[in-house]
């Protein structure tokens, strides 16, 4: 079988591997509430050490990597090294803004809007990037929102936050759709690992500064605290960014981002299994329009 390359190489019948690494970079991420949910730091000091840990794995791929097509592919200038940067400030900016707005509206308006990202997606790609969208992908990425509203529903009313902080998280959503187009195109230029080992700097050093400014203790003082954000930076960061990361150089943004749609559905599925939160009728039902719009959207 072959593995995808995290170099950047186009191995024959690579691009065939394009959508099996996506789907998988998104249930890896999905993963991803469950370790927060049960990390015993502050949200900030999780994801500070989500990203610094995928620091150890990357730096290994990277020296192992660092031959060839990925030698000639890095960044020389300083605007080329800002570049590649920019990926880890946007995603740490959609972490922070993310979890300002939890504090200011619901968690389930600010879950639910956070994932409206692929609405801005496809708008940013329509306008600014002049990226044509047909009407079947539109379909499937309505009906796609259409089952996360149902999914997130719940027991909760949607209409229970404020105006501002439901207004929070949709400039995350921004933030994190911005995240997504940035990676389709540096993808074309740099190979995986250097996009994530480039960005993931600069994420972790953004989220430390935060961390020291919000939480307390941003240190793990049990081993069961360190297994939890080895698993989060490990399973979730590097496993699932760079496996989206890969899938980017051969499938559009727009559906890239729509096929994440999966992450709540994974999550929802191990907080049942795992934390003992039941499944309503809802969220079952919820999980089933978001993969038929995946599927309608694929056809378009």
């Amino acid at each position: 079988m072959t593995t995808p390359s995290l170099s950047g190489s186009s191995p024959n019948g690579a691009h065939r591997l394009a959508l099996p690494a996506l789907l998988i970079g998104g249930v890896a991420i999905g993963c991803s509430p469950i370790f927060v949910r049960i990390s015993e730091l502050g949200s900030v000091s999780t994801a500070f050490w989500r990203l610094a840990l995928a620091l150890l794995p990357l730096w290994y791929l990277f020296r192992r990597s660092h031959t060839g097509e990925t030698a000639a592919q890095m960044p020389r200038r300083l605007s080329e090294h800002i570049a590649v940067a920019m990926p880890g400030i946007l995603l740490a900016s959609e972490l922070a803004t993310w979890h300002i707005s939890l504090r200011m509206t619901s968690v389930a308006n600010s879950t639910l809007l956070v994932n409206m990202a692929p609405i801005f997606v496809t708008l940013f790609s329509w306008f600014a990037l002049g990226q044509k969208v047909s009407r079947v992908f539109l379909a499937g990425l309505t009906l796609s929102i259409a089952g996360i509203v149902v999914l997130k529903w719940g027991d909760s009313a949607i209409g229970a936050g404020s105006a501002k902080g439901d207004a929070v998280a949709l400039s995350a959503a921004a933030l994190y759709a911005g995240y997504i187009l940035l990676l389709g195109r540096l993808r074309k230029i740099y190979a995986t690992i250097i996009i994530m080992l480039w960005s993931t700097i600069s994420a972790a050093l953004c989220t430390l500064v935060l961390a020291l400014i919000v939480d307390t203790a941003i240190v793990p003082w049990t081993l069961a605290g360190w297994a939890i954000v080895l698993g989060l930076a490990w399973i979730s960061h590097t496993g699932g960014q760079s496996l989206i990361a890969y899938a980017l150089a051969w499938l559009p943004p727009t559906f890239s981002s729509l096929t994440l749609l999966i992450q709540p559905v994974v999550a929802a599925l191990l907080a049942w299994f795992l934390l003992r939160e039941p499944l309503s009728m809802f969220q079952i039902t919820g999980a089933l329009i978001v993969i038929a719009g995946i599927l309608i959207a694929r056809r378009g």
